[in-house]
């Protein structure tokens, strides 16, 4: 029998060739992405699947593919509401119970991730700017993605 050869996928096959916009706010999803749309003079649409990332996580993504640019803006959720079915011994029904996952687990105070592809920094900049100006936005700021342990769930 001849020898088995194993495969590993590099880290470095994964594009993170990306930016990333942080914002923390707590509005809804639709919300944020309607205010975004408004201030920036982006169109970002609700795609028509979600991001799952098992079973029970699912995370909103709104998308905007900006031809005249050459840029990709993604407007993805951090956090999502799992609910759980706890069994009951005895007398009462099985109860509910509701936890927060987060796409980004080290970054857990963030709330949305405005991920754009191939942005100039002025312009990326300026984004910035308008995003602090929504009234409900308490802040948004480049974040940093070297260091982001879960960094490929941005990659998809």
């Amino acid at each position: 029998m001849g020898m088995l050869t194993t495969h590993k996928i590099s880290a470095d096959l994964y594009d993170d060739g990306f930016s990333l916009i942080a914002i923390h706010s707590n509005l809804e999803d639709y919300a944020i992405t309607y205010a975004i749309n408004s201030t920036c003079g982006l169109y970002l649409k609700r795609m028509e699947k979600d991001l799952h990332l098992d079973d029970h996580m699912s995370f909103s993504v709104f998308d905007w593919d900006d031809e005249i640019n050459d840029e990709y803006w993604t407007l993805i959720s951090n956090k999502c509401e799992v609910e759980e079915e706890i069994p009951s011994m005895g007398l009462f029904e099985n109860n509910i119970s509701k936890r927060i996952d987060y796409l980004v687990r080290e970054r857990k105070e963030v709330d949305y991730f405005l991920k754009v592809d191939a942005a100039d920094e002025t312009m990326f900049s300026q984004k910035i700017k308008s995003i602090n100006q929504i009234a409900k936005v308490i802040t948004a700021y480049p974040l940093d993605t070297t260091n982001l342990k879960s960094k490929r769930n941005l990659i998809f």
